[in-house]
């Protein structure tokens, strides 16, 4: 049966009977005869659900019961004798799942136990779908790299790192080189291997501080925190080096390698997002023009970006 169960109660007699019936209906339980006593056994236990009397020496149930919901994942069941003193309202405010009044049948008890880890495991089920609906709101499907979205939001958050601490901010542009032709030679299947693969190597290129996204078809970027210029060239040969050092088998025999086109620049503090990510594209831009397969940084506005772009 899934889940510790935690018994606490003052009354040594109630305590015992709870924990022969949990035991002898499949759970496993511990007991606390205090407060005090629970707190430390939760330390030292991976505890599910707590069922305590609200009547405790010292610190009493509902104090507990906010203890425990507050700083640990642990679902409570209260138990009190005095149903006009205690409000079902009342142990909820504090953190309480459910509220039984005593004298009860432990069959009762049972039924509400196995009520609350349903719940418990329904509020699990749905966090975690929930998680995966995030993480696919700003993923690629392909690569699994984050996507244009995601990079949009969090260049945001890095600038406004810049802003409030004077960080640096370095950004990388990678494309690569010639991949239309790739894909019109060997096909899309193909083009995409060659995408999930340079994907994986990026990734294992940077720092856990740092982040890679698909900007868009062949292209990629990378976002460096707290990097000067100098640092995001080691990070973008090294990248450049690792995909220009891969072999790709798009057809049986036939050894094909691939190479990139980087641009680099770092942001000035109070310059518009768009004026950060266009010097970064001019930079890649020039890397192509140079002849492919090479970094080129870019440190300054241009003053005229007149040039078409030429995608391969």
């Amino acid at each position: 049966m899934d889940g510790l169960v935690l018994i606490v109660d003052d009354d040594a007699g109630i305590k015992n009977l709870m924990h022969e019936f949990l035991t002898r209906s499949g759970y496993n339980s511990i007991t606390a005869s205090s407060a005090e006593e629970a707190m430390e056994l939760i330390k030292t236990n991976h505890v599910n659900v707590a069922i305590t009397d609200i009547m405790l020496p010292g610190k009493d149930g509902l104090q507990l019961t906010d203890l425990m919901t507050q700083n640990h994942d642990i679902d409570v069941i209260v138990m009190t004798g005095y149903s006009g003193e205690y409000s079902y309202e009342e142990a909820i405010n504090k953190g309480a799942s459910d509220l039984i009044f005593k004298p009860f049948r432990f069959e009762e008890l049972l039924l509400r136990l196995k009520k609350v880890l349903k719940n418990r495991q329904l509020v699990k089920d749905r966090a975690r779908v929930l998680g995966k609906l995030e993480k696919l709101a700003i993923t690629d499907g392909l690569t699994k790299l984050y996507n244009l979205r995601h990079f949009y939001n969090q260049i945001e958050v890095e600038i406004g790192r810049c802003s409030r601490y004077g960080h640096s901010l370095a950004l990388l542009l990678l494309d690569i080189d010639n991949f239309k032709m790739y894909n019109d030679t060997y096909g899309h299947l193909e083009g995409d291997k060659v995408l999930v693969r340079l994907s994986q190597i990026i990734k294992s290129c940077l720092r856990t501080m740092d982040s890679a996204y698909r900007y868009g078809g062949e292209e990629f970027t990378v976002i460096l925190p707290e990097t000067k210029g100098k640092k995001a060239k080691n990070v973008a040969n090294r990248i450049r080096t690792a995909v220009e050092s891969e072999r790709f088998l798009p057809e049986p025999g036939k050894v094909v390698t691939i190479t990139i086109s980087i641009g680099l620049t770092e942001y000035f503090k109070n310059e518009q997002l768009s004026t950060f990510i266009k010097r970064a594209d001019q930079a890649m831009y020039n890397s192509k023009a140079k002849g492919r397969n090479r970094i080129s940084s870019l440190f300054v506005e241009p003053a005229s970006n007149q040039n078409d772009r030429n995608p391969g």
